[in-house]
């Protein structure tokens, strides 16, 4: 019998589909970053698409990844970091979707992702979708053995403009059965400073759109937020620095509370 694809070494420029980094962090929140690279293995050329495209948003949540790793070490907790681009298949879309391995992102067509037959779509679904969920849903699963407290932040950015349309928040906390978790989140970050913090803005969380916080947070019964930050304020290291200490001041005191 063949070895399963996750299993099976993977070939250069083909990293583990999750980087995985201090899972024994003592915090009860677990951090999710499901588009932290714009990776593409060499054999995809890119997807028919120029290289300057592959440093935008359709490809990935620019400083997602360096927010969720400073934010791992002040909270002392454990992430889940992707290690492909969200154009080859997307982490947060629930596997047949249409947003889950994209022909259109924005206004950009994807020329390599036109006409993909089973195999190809299956042997995305099995490097890549499959290994980080079952990776997580494992942490989940022992915390769970082990009596732990749990509360799930999936971390993500967005653009400044939509297909025209500005999007005045500096950020925002998604939510569905999390309501607590999701109205406490709200109040810590936008509390006296003057921010823009709106509840399911630029989005909201679906089970037909989104992944993550319905099947590891809502249907596990674990409290799960989606948090958006807006990309103009992640563009130097100083804005990711404040914005992972804002989040860090933020979830413990949602911790306190519950």
């Amino acid at each position: 019998m063949a070895e399963p694809l996750a299993n099976a070494i993977l070939p250069e420029g083909w990293p583990p589909a999750v980087d995985a980094i201090n899972e024994t962090g003592r915090s009860d929140i677990v951090l999710i970053c499901e588009h932290a690279s714009n990776h593409i293995p060499a054999e995809y050329a890119r997807l028919g698409l120029d290289s300057s495209h592959l440093q935008r948003h359709i490809a990935w949540d620019i400083g997602a990844a360096e927010v969720t790793r400073l934010l791992s070490k002040l909270l002392d907790a454990p992430a889940f970091l992707s290690s492909y681009s969200r154009l080859l298949i997307d982490l947060n879309r629930p596997l047949g979707s249409s947003g889950s391995i994209p022909v259109l992102s924005e206004d950009t067509e994807i020329p390599g992702n036109v006409g993909l037959d089973p195999e190809e779509r299956s042997r995305r679904a099995e490097i890549m979708f499959a290994p980080f969920h079952d990776r997580v849903a494992a942490h989940l699963d022992e915390r769970a053995k082990q009596g732990r407290a749990t509360r799930i932040a999936t971390i993500h950015s967005f653009t400044p403009v939509y297909l025209g349309v500005g999007r005045p928040w500096h950020a925002g906390v998604l939510y569905d059965q999390a309501i607590d978790f999701g109205q406490a989140m709200l109040a810590g970050l936008g509390a006296g400073i003057g921010l823009n913090v709106a509840a399911n803005e630029p989005y909201v969380i679906s089970r037909e759109g989104d992944y993550a916080i319905p099947v590891h947070g809502d249907d596990r019964g674990i409290p799960a937020v989606l948090v958006e930050i807006r990309q103009d304020l992640l563009a130097g290291r100083s804005g990711i620095e404040e914005w992972a200490h804002r989040l860090a001041a933020a979830l413990p005191a949602q911790t306190k509370a519950l």
